[in-house]
């Protein structure tokens, strides 16, 4: 694995709230966002048919998806989106009645293939679910957390590093227009293991490890850096091409997981430092 060398970052430079400001600022303005956005629409994020229940008919059209939404008639559509295969789309709706969806599609000349419907009562026990598999996830993850070092700074340090990569791309999905799906909230749920990976990482160093704490910073940087700028580039091609070949799903979880790893960086070689520097010097290890 080739290793990146940060030896150029000089942290002397920056005082602790220098540094700690640019992600706390990027964090207020994704909360600003989330809350904008509840008190317009009812729900910090917008959700997906798995959530919020109705229709998805997949079919067969040689028209753009301009053409299908213009000829598919007396429905509400939410979106259109090409298949993998051939001139295949998939129509969601919220509307659950599959016989009407189904009737408007083929009147419009298309051949449907498959139609799933997906009740509003399940689809809202499907979110509660996905949401608490959330919830206890991050609880778990800041549990342990604290059991692990048992101080209050570097602690809060990783949980608040990991909430912020998870606020960041959840405001950025409502300006993209990505909704909240299933498979949306398992990207959200893997970039708290992501977060955790390289702040655990870094606390370690620097108090765990021999040598001072600059010298401890930057060895946890070689290796967290490379890390995360090996899965960004991963996850970077995993977006490209999946748009490229209209897979669906792919590019919305590959978009989250880029977000959040760039946010990563910033939190954890920013915000994480600047608390745990004034742990060492200015707080109660001092």
């Amino acid at each position: 694995m080739v290793e990146f060398d940060v030896r150029d970052v000089d942290y002397e430079k920056y005082s602790n709230r220098q540094l700690a400001a640019v992600p706390l600022a990027v964090l207020v303005v994704a909360l600003a966002v989330i809350g904008a956005w509840w008190a317009l629409t009812g729900v910090p994020v917008d959700r997906g048919l798995e959530f919020t229940g109705g229709t998805e008919v997949q079919f067969s059209a040689d028209d753009s998806i301009e053409e299908v939404r213009a000829n598919v008639e007396g429905v509400e559509v939410d979106s259109i989106q090409p298949a993998t295969t051939g001139n295949t789309y998939i129509l969601t709706t919220q509307s659950t009645d599959t016989d009407e969806i189904e009737t408007a599609v083929e009147a419009a000349g298309y051949e449907v293939e498959q139609v799933q419907g997906r009740s509003a009562s399940f689809g809202e026990s499907s979110q509660r679910q996905a949401l608490a598999g959330l919830g206890v996830a991050f609880l778990g993850m800041s549990v342990l957390v604290f059991l692990m070092f048992r101080t209050f700074v570097p602690s809060i340090a990783v949980v608040l590093s990991a909430f912020s990569d998870i606020m960041i791309p959840v405001a950025l999905m409502n300006l993209l227009g990505i909704q909240l799906s299933l498979g949306t909230v398992a990207a959200l749920l893997m970039l708290i293991g992501y977060s955790v990976d390289s702040d655990i990482l870094l606390n370690n160093h620097v108090l765990r490890r021999t040598g001072g704490f600059y010298e401890s910073t930057y060895r946890a940087m070689r290796t967290g850096v490379t890390m995360t700028l090996t899965s960004l580039t991963a996850m970077i091609v995993m977006t490209v091409v999946s748009t490229l070949f209209g897979i669906p799903l792919l590019p919305d979880i590959g978009l989250i997981l880029v977000f959040g790893l760039t946010a990563d960086l910033m939190n954890t070689y920013m915000m994480n430092v600047s608390l745990l520097r004034y742990y060492k010097y200015e707080g109660i290890a001092s």
